[in-house]
């Protein structure tokens, strides 16, 4: 109850004092030029870019209601979100390439998480609040953006400036974990407040608190205060507690653009233990239940102070330096069930990160009416100690502490050989503290065709370089032996990517139509995998061993007719993994269909949008090594369902925009999990028989009020 009183009390002290600007966008409206910045030498419209970006609106994100980046992202095409019951986390994949290939940015910088900076991102961990737009660029781009960018980048831009004197926006979403619900104990319950003003002509300043608590889904689970032995204490998801603090300070004068944006993070998430001590007295015949239960508390810190403008009136820079730093923390305690207390409290910092970061651009070096040349640097020294695995050893464990410093310069051109035709070529050395020097390249090529049809070819190639764990986890003690290894070098990936797009009008202009087909080739080399060195005694390590290729073609299609937006596409890609780490492999390619689709169609008497968001994922194929009959062991190929996922919303405005409700449900096929034949066992287990994907169909109801002066 106290979450509506706050939001009412909210709604009633500013709806007095200011005047309520109307709000006229509209599907129709929406334009099909988006301005882009990732991957260019400068801001250009998506039709000018010779690398092709995919973009999500701020609309797009609206009409999804969509809180997190996992949220939105979850029906694109070629890109694939699990969720980890056991961490809270969730992962990504692209092409089959898992989070470690995909590099996640914010306003061009990589942000940090436990595990790095830029990959491995938990996409649940980026709240949406203040974000303009999502740029996608699919295929490496090692170039522009260094290691670690070998299946795609993921741009989110920041919002920075406001047509308005004040911009004011509160909302309240309340939704069902499946079929659970309730007002504190049970469901998911947002609150965010977001302050935004202009001082001046110059300077803008905005802010944004954002509160996401997810209470866990019980499914068959009993919770934290169930005192039974019986293994259904906790939660089948874990519960977690996101608060997000947010700011910016942007000045502005012709020529000149400086920003600084700050983030804070705070993540707590609660594992219950379904194991139950029943602590039985025999001398009294009383019980006092207890478990051992654990807190991961999560802290992240983003500083980035951005500048752009000129230099000698002619030579266009942007420069950003970051600091970054993530903690992780572990507090281990015996939890006395029946009268709810604590007890026996361990604390520790069990994984660090920190990070500074520095990008510099500079472009228009050479600038003619036929080339555009940009040269670049990227520095990265990035700090670290303690690994995944130290929930294992335990926060007690030694901590071991070592850097990852490298230091990149790179030139891209643009040239215009005639009207028609453009090439980019690019380069980047590489220099770190560990590895010899990578040089990387890139060519990409665009063709205008005539009639509004356009050829772009992109040839890219980028490497990764191996994580912290995998270059120094050690973790050796009389039943383990699993070692890093600081020899391994990067693997080495190379794409190409083939697009033929077509825009068309229709009816004199009412319907547009864009339309694109593609074809992908990814590979990659020394791809890194943890192999057995030694039988007896068992011991693990670190090589560079397996190499990885995907091929393949999809379709991208949009249609904009009225009040009508559509955008359907079609996903036909094979995976191979040569597993040179194993006696036998298999390099077939294995094949998978994905569908999706993104329809909203707006009623203006209303001021009502319906929007459907939907994605196939196909029956999904692997190499797994198993015994046959004879005990012999061979590759077989396993399988994973098929399964399809949809969410539906109402987006209803009221008072000219001033007010807007949301009402929604996601998974609205009732999507749990599904069976699988494709993992292989662990050390200590067997392989699992479903994959959890959801935790069934709920529904939301999101309250926002605008308000702009």
């Amino acid at each position: 109850m106290r979450h509506f009183l706050f939001f009412i009390g909210l709604l009633n002290s500013v709806i007095f004092y200011g005047q309520i600007e109307q709000n006229n966008d509209s599907i129709s409206r929406e334009k099909l030029n988006e301005i882009v910045v990732t991957g260019q030498l400068n801001p250009q419209s998506v039709s000018k870019s010779v690398v092709e970006v995919k973009v999500i609106t701020r609309k797009d994100i609206e009409r999804q209601a969509g809180n997190t980046l996992a949220d939105v992202l979850n029906t694109t095409l070629n890109l694939n979100i699990t969720p980890n019951t056991t961490t809270g986390k969730s992962g990504v994949s692209l092409f089959g390439l898992d989070s470690q290939y995909i590099k996640v940015l914010i306003d061009n910088i990589p942000i940090i998480n436990e595990e790095g900076v830029g990959n491995n991102t938990d996409l649940t961990l980026i709240n949406l609040d203040d974000i303009e737009r999502i740029e996608i660029v699919e295929g490496a781009m090692g170039v522009q953006y260094g290691s670690n960018a070998i299946s795609g980048i993921i741009n989110i831009i920041t919002k920075k400036s406001s047509r308005n004197d004040w911009d004011i926006t509160a909302y309240l979403q309340e939704e069902t974990i499946g079929s659970e619900y309730e007002w504190f104990d049970k469901g998911r319950h947002i609150q965010s407040l977001r302050l935004g003003h202009n001082f001046s002509e110059r300077l803008y300043a905005n802010a944004t608190y954002t509160r996401n608590d997810f209470a866990g889904f019980f499914n068959t689970k009993k919770g934290e205060n169930y005192a039974q032995n019986d293994g259904l204490r906790g939660h089948e998801w874990l519960p977690k507690l996101q608060q997000n603090t947010k700011a910016l300070l942007s000045y502005k004068v012709e020529g000149f653009n400086v920003f600084y944006r700050f983030d804070y993070l705070n993540e707590h998430i609660e594992r219950y233990n379904e194991t139950v001590d029943i602590n039985e007295n025999p001398a009294t015949g009383t019980t006092n239940p207890s478990a051992l239960d654990e807190i991961y508390i999560n802290n992240r810190f983003y500083h980035h102070l951005n500048s752009t403008g000129k230099l000698l009136q002619k030579i266009d820079y942007n420069i950003s330096l970051s600091y970054q730093e993530q903690n992780k923390d572990l507090e281990r305690y015996t939890y006395r069930i029946r009268n709810q207390e604590k007890e026996n409290v361990e604390e520790g910092e069990y994984q660090s990160r920190s990070a500074v970061f520095s990008r510099g651009t500079f472009s228009n070096i050479i600038n003619t009416n036929k080339t555009n040349l940009q040269l670049g640097y990227e520095i990265t020294a990035e700090k670290g100690s303690g690994s995944s695995l130290a929930i294992v050893i335990g926060p007690e464990s030694e901590e071991v502490t070592q850097e990852l410093n490298s230091y990149d310069f790179f030139a891209s051109s643009e040239i215009q050989l005639t009207d028609r035709f453009s090439l980019r070529p690019g380069f980047r050395a590489s220099i770190n503290n560990i590895f010899e020097t990578q040089y990387i390249g890139s060519l990409s090529a665009k063709q205008s065709l005539g009639e509004d049809w356009e050829l772009r070819a992109i040839l890219g190639s980028a490497n990764r370089t191996p994580s912290y764990d995998e270059l120094y986890t050690f973790f050796v003690d009389v039943n383990h032996d699993v070692q890093g290894n600081p020899t391994l070098n990067p693997e080495k990936g190379v794409s190409a990517f083939l697009h033929i797009k077509k825009r068309s009008e229709l009816a004199n202009g009412e319907v547009r139509l864009k339309n694109k087909l593609s074809f992908n080739y990814l590979g990659l080399k020394d791809r890194i995998e943890l192999i057995v060195i030694n039988q007896s005694p068992l011991a693990f390590q670190y090589k560079n061993i397996d190499n990885f290729k995907a091929a393949g073609i999809f379709s991208e299609n949009e249609i904009f007719y009225g009040n009508f937006k559509g955008q359907i596409g079609a996903s036909f890609q094979g995976i191979s993994k040569v597993l040179d780490s194993r006696t036998q492999s298999n390099d077939d390619f294995l094949f998978n269909l994905q569908l999706n689709a993104n329809l909203a169609y707006t009623l203006p008497k209303w001021d009502s949008t319906f929007s459907v968001f939907f994605k196939h994922i196909g029956e999904q194929q692997q190499f797994v090594e198993k015994k046959n009959e004879q005990g012999a062991q061979e590759f077989t190929a396993g399988t994973t369902d098929a399964y399809s996922w949809m969410d539906a919303t109402v987006n209803k405005s009221f008072f000219e925009g001033s007010f807007v409700t949301t009402l929604g449900c996601r998974n609205v096929f009732d999507v749990t999990q599904v069976n699988t034949t494709a993992f292989e066992g662990g050390t200590h287990n067997g392989p699992p028989a479903q994959i959890p994907l959801g935790y069934g169909r709920s529904y939301f109801l999101k309250l926002t009020y605008n308000l702009k002066i």
